[in-house]
């Protein structure tokens, strides 16, 4: 230990934790600009509902190729060099965006923000995985998720400030969020040192729970937990990109909501998904700090969360109103407090590989999302409405649960999941 070390504070993980959180954010901004401005460039480019799910199509399949990608460049070079690359790069298309003056430029500009967004998870979730003991990852991770939503509720405050009356004035918010990615980067280079992401032996203690026997990224993939995992990957992260990317026409479109009122909800909503998400975290910490086995206080936190996130089927059938809105925040807290349960088990499957663990997922994360937002978009062209859709995606977090209650088996060979 070097003498700089050692005079660092006990916190100085937990400031890292906070950049991470501030990495989501901005991701999530760069991500939630298009939902935010959906109706306008809808009308711009005179855009059927499937063709602005075609947006999030090409999105979700690039997303899915750059967390494979990046997954492997994760475990092979310095996550302090390559997460700021990722992150320029994503935030350089994100402010392009701002510039396109056609569909087929704005479907090429969300392909490559996909890709390079895409990096994110696995460059993320490798650092809390090297910073944390295994009893701190569960909220580390909570810390790093609930990025996700503060950049969602800031995202249409920003657009709520920015927009006129003239047509075209979205643009310069997502050239201003383009923009911010690089302050960002400045403070990571600065307050992330050479050693402080440097491979762990993985029997020490801050590896804890993690399975390093015969450490091989094929014995991960082919494993019971990582079926398991593709399956509630894929569940749960199909809700949750419905929810992010349709609820602002949801809301405009379906029950007659002014595009202000939308954007002030849209920002209440993501402080629900907030304080889900911390939530979940803190609770399954509780609830094994109380003497209930970590991978039981894991499973009630999940099926909790789940079961909010299915109340759309009840959303669904509300008018326009308060009941409405109160139901849709409590979905929100379900849907994305599933999420810091999920990035703990993946946590535990490979020491050595977690890149690749993150990379890979991703992509099973994003094998159903796209299509669905094409379907979505289809079923509402035909049935010109939003409710079907928005019932079914809700349930997917349960049908994540039944996956984990069943098949997430605590043999006696591997070492039980630790928060």
């Amino acid at each position: 230990m070097t003498i700089a070390a050692s005079v660092r504070p006990a916190s100085w993980k937990w400031w890292i934790c906070g950049l991470l959180l501030f990495a989501s954010t901005i991701n999530y901004m760069d991500r939630q600009t298009l939902a935010n401005a959906a109706v306008r460039i809808t009308d711009q480019f005179h855009l059927s509902q499937e063709q602005y799910g075609n947006l999030e199509l090409v999105f979700g399949w690039a997303f899915a190729v750059g967390s494979m990608t990046f997954g492997i460049l994760a475990d092979r070079f310095s996550v302090r060099w390559l997460y700021p690359i990722v992150l320029a790069l994503w935030s350089v298309v994100g402010f392009a965006t701002g510039l396109v003056e056609s569909y087929e430029n704005l479907l090429v500009c969300r392909t490559l923000l996909g890709l390079f967004e895409g990096g994110h998870w696995p460059c993320a979730i490798k650092t809390t995985q090297r910073l944390l003991e295994s009893k701190d990852r569960a909220m580390g991770n909570g810390v790093l998720q609930s990025g996700t939503s503060i950049g969602a509720i800031i995202t249409p405050l920003v657009m709520r400030a920015l927009l006129t009356n003239e047509p075209g004035s979205w643009r310069l918010p997502f050239q201003l969020v383009g923009a911010i990615g690089f302050v960002w980067i400045i403070f990571w280079l600065a307050m992330v040192r050479k050693n402080d992401l440097s491979p762990i032996v993985p029997s020490t203690e801050s590896l804890a729970g993690v399975d390093s026997g015969d450490d091989t990224i094929w014995k991960a993939i082919f494993s019971r937990r990582m079926l398991v995992l593709f399956f509630v990957v894929a569940c749960i992260n199909t809700c949750w990109q419905t929810l992010r990317a349709w609820l602002p026409k949801f809301l405009q479109q379906g029950r007659g909501y002014a595009e202000a009122d939308a954007l002030y909800f849209n920002s209440l909503f993501y402080v629900a998904t907030d304080v889900g998400c911390i939530g979940a975290g803190a609770l399954t910490f509780w609830l094994a700090r109380r003497g209930r086995s970590v991978h039981g206080s894991r499973s009630v936190v999940f099926f909790g969360c789940a079961a909010l996130a299915a109340l759309t089927t009840l959303a669904a059938g509300l008018p326009k109103g308060w009941l409405l809105l109160g139901v849709l925040l409590l979905v929100g807290a379900g849907a994305l407090g599933v999420f810091p349960i999920y990035h703990a088990l993946t946590q535990e499957l490979s020491a050595q590989h977690q890149g690749k663990v993150t990379g890979i997922t991703g992509v099973a994360a994003w094998v159903f999302a796209p299509p669905a937002q094409k379907f979505f978009g289809r079923l509402i062209d035909r049935t010109d409405s939003f409710d079907l859709g928005l019932a079914l995606a809700g349930w997917l977090p349960l049908l994540a649960f039944a996956a984990l209650w069943l098949f997430w088996n605590q043999s006696k060979n591997s070492p039980a999941p630790s928060v």
